[in-house]
């Protein structure tokens, strides 16, 4: 009697405990005849699901992980890391070569000689470039969208309900997913429109622009550095008008304008007679000789503000597009998602398809209506029972 007054306390306490769990159990399938009002149930669903996208993306969730990086954190890491470091990797000089630019300023010419460093030749392979950033900006939208849809299958399998009803699951899945998709097409677009833009007008008088006087400047000082200063009697005056000549102009033996242009004097001089020929010019002319003096200083000028500018574009393009993304995807899914849901899902002709349980809740919620009947009995049992100790 003594053995039974002493293990009566522990048995009750194992039955209670089980007891609230099958309870606990049974409740989550919907109680013992399943809850009757489809319409709430898919209310609530929605209401939470909504509720726990916005906390995951925003980082307040309850649950964060300590082990990796999850939800709005892994978006984060798609702009300032992945992205970033990949418009910082564009080098605009990987595909254009010194002698492109030279082609380029002689063809920017026209029919004229150029007295100054052309800005055609800046313009029109800076805007190259720019175009390039595209690709990679359209790439994160791609991935922002794969982290959006990684957060709502995390979800999916988190809440309890859809596991009670696979048809609901399947139908929240095909419309999230759709919903995402059509947020895409504006997003990009958007994307796309400001390299566009950025591409299409060149904001040259930008403060972290370097100008043009000072690229000058800074290739004379690299192409030409100061020396020490020592006076020299043959040398003309440096102000003094074609070399205290006047415009008595002498006829030079050199190659010309595009003298550097092609492959040189040597072969020039060995077909001079070719040259006084005056044949029509080959159907393509290409570069192909060294750069001259003139040349160089040019074409150094032209590669200092292109650098300089596209610089500027990475700047902007990498604060840019990830504002374009959150505003027409990540912070439109925050705050239409949940009306998108309500729209396609809370219709009463197809409540009844998506609420069907599965065969394994309907199963395993008959059990657990067994497992509390059994355990209510012996405890009422026990409670009333009450023998007089020995």
């Amino acid at each position: 009697m003594h053995h039974i007054r002493n293990t009566l306390p522990d048995i009750k306490g194992k039955i209670s405990a089980q007891l609230t769990k099958f309870q606990a159990e049974l409740q989550s399938l919907g109680g013992p005849l399943g809850e009757a009002n489809s319409g709430n149930i898919v209310l609530t669903i929605i209401t939470e699901f909504c509720n726990e996208f916005r906390t995951v993306i925003d980082g307040n969730s309850n649950d964060l992980s300590v082990n990796e990086l999850a939800g709005g954190a892994r978006i984060s890491f798609v702009f300032h890391e992945l992205y970033s470091n990949g418009v910082k990797a564009i080098d605009p000089f990987d595909m254009v070569k010194d002698s492109d630019i030279r082609t380029i300023l002689y063809n920017s010419s026209g029919s004229s000689p150029a007295l100054f460093v052309g800005t055609t030749a800046f313009e029109v392979i800076v805007k190259q470039q720019i175009k390039r950033l595209e690709e990679p900006s359209i790439k994160c939208c791609s991935l922002v969208y794969d982290e959006l849809v990684r957060i709502l299958a995390q979800l999916l399998n988190k809440n309890q309900s859809f596991r009670r009803f696979p048809a609901l699951r399947e139908r929240f899945n095909s419309v999230v997913i759709q919903f995402f998709k059509k947020c895409m097409g504006p997003t990009t677009k958007l994307v796309t429109d400001f390299v566009a833009a950025e591409a299409g007008y060149l904001n040259t008088g930008h403060p972290d622009f370097i100008s043009g006087h000072k690229a000058m400047e800074i290739v004379n000082e690299r192409l030409n550095p100061p020396a020490p200063a020592t006076p020299d009697p043959k040398k003309p005056h440096p102000h003094a008008v074609n070399n205290d000549k006047d415009l008595d102009v002498n006829l030079k033996n050199e190659g010309g304008f595009f003298g550097s242009f092609f492959q040189g004097n040597k072969v020039a001089q060995a077909n001079r007679q070719k040259k006084a020929a005056m044949e029509a010019p080959p159907p393509s002319l290409r570069a192909s000789g060294h750069f001259s003096q003139r040349e160089q200083l040019e074409t150094e000028v032209v590669k200092l503000l292109i650098s300089s500018y596209f610089n500027v574009v990475k700047v902007e393009t990498i604060s840019m597009v990830p504002k374009c993304i959150m505003l027409n995807l990540v912070t439109y899914a925050k705050d239409s998602l949940q009306r998108e849901l309500l729209q396609e899902l809370y219709k009463a002709e197809v409540l009844d398809e998506l609420m069907k349980e599965s065969d394994h809740v309907i199963t395993r919620r008959r059990e657990c209506v067994k497992m509390v009947s059994i355990r209510h009995t012996p405890r009422s049992q026990t409670a009333s029972t009450r023998r007089p100790t020995c």
